[in-house]
């Protein structure tokens, strides 16, 4: 499990640290602490339908925000619990670009326990970072 949840961030929300030796895993594993904010056993989210996206952005700590939004949209307009697959990066530009390929399903109150509702993604202390073993993003959900 590439993250963990920071018990001394915030109080009324829930925080997060996540990592990856690449752009791609922490985009992963960040993607995987928001559902599992959500939802106690991802394991228990089958692979059923498949969404994909393109995001950009000229920063690349707001399009790890974004890509996390998307997220939470699709569990709020569709009721989808997704899980990340496949992510492409490309630089052009002065633009960060990314296509993620997801998949998932609906929620199912009988098979998916409940945790809490994550309403959005926060900029407080929401940052993005290279690090000597590739990078590290910390998250503040707002429940």
């Amino acid at each position: 499990m590439p993250y963990e949840f920071l018990e001394d961030i915030a109080t009324a929300d829930i925080a997060f640290r996540a990592w990856g030796k690449d752009l791609q895993e922490v985009f992963k594993a960040a993607g995987d602490a928001t559902v599992n904010t959500m939802i106690e056993d991802l394991d228990s989210i089958k692979p059923k339908e498949t969404r994909t996206f393109g995001l950009e952005d000229d920063q690349l700590d707001l399009l790890l925000f974004n890509f996390l939004q998307e997220l939470i949209y699709y569990k709020d307009s569709e009721v989808l619990l997704l899980r990340s697959q496949h992510i492409e990066f490309e630089q052009k530009d002065s633009k960060y670009k990314l296509t993620a390929v997801l998949q998932g399903e609906k929620l199912d109150p009988n098979r998916h326990e409940q945790r809490v509702d994550v309403k959005a993604v926060t900029l407080h202390r929401f940052q993005l970072e290279k690090t000597n073993d590739g990078w590290t993003a910390t998250v503040i959900l707002d429940i």
